[in-house]
């Protein structure tokens, strides 16, 4: 199965397989969706400087896919992965580290 592309980018949340964490969110085009498939590595797009990336490729934090899903609406992606390091840029563990409520 695709997810549904027709609207651009799909959201993609990322979790780790051993603990069911919640890493990031990134964002999916076509291209980085088939590239996630076939190197089982996330690649994602970035909006701000608007070309693909994969993550780890500088920081060497890389995630390595274990299994994807698809919610029911075929608009969002959700990736189990093996993360080596932080998932954050910032250094952290998870990018969801700030406590609103």
């Amino acid at each position: 199965m695709t997810p549904d592309f027709s609207k651009g980018l799909v959201p993609a949340v990322i979790i780790d397989d051993k603990t069911s964490d919640v890493l990031m969110l990134g964002y999916m085009n076509e291209e980085s969706y088939a590239k996630t498939l076939e190197t089982k590595t996330t690649w994602f797009f970035s909006r701000s400087r608007n070309k693909l990336w994969n993550k780890g490729e500088t920081s060497g934090h890389f995630q390595h896919v274990k299994e994807m899903y698809l919610d029911c609406d075929q608009d969002t992606i959700l990736v189990r992965v093996d993360q080596i390091g932080p998932a954050c840029h910032t250094g952290s563990r998870t990018c969801f580290y700030t406590k609103v409520l």
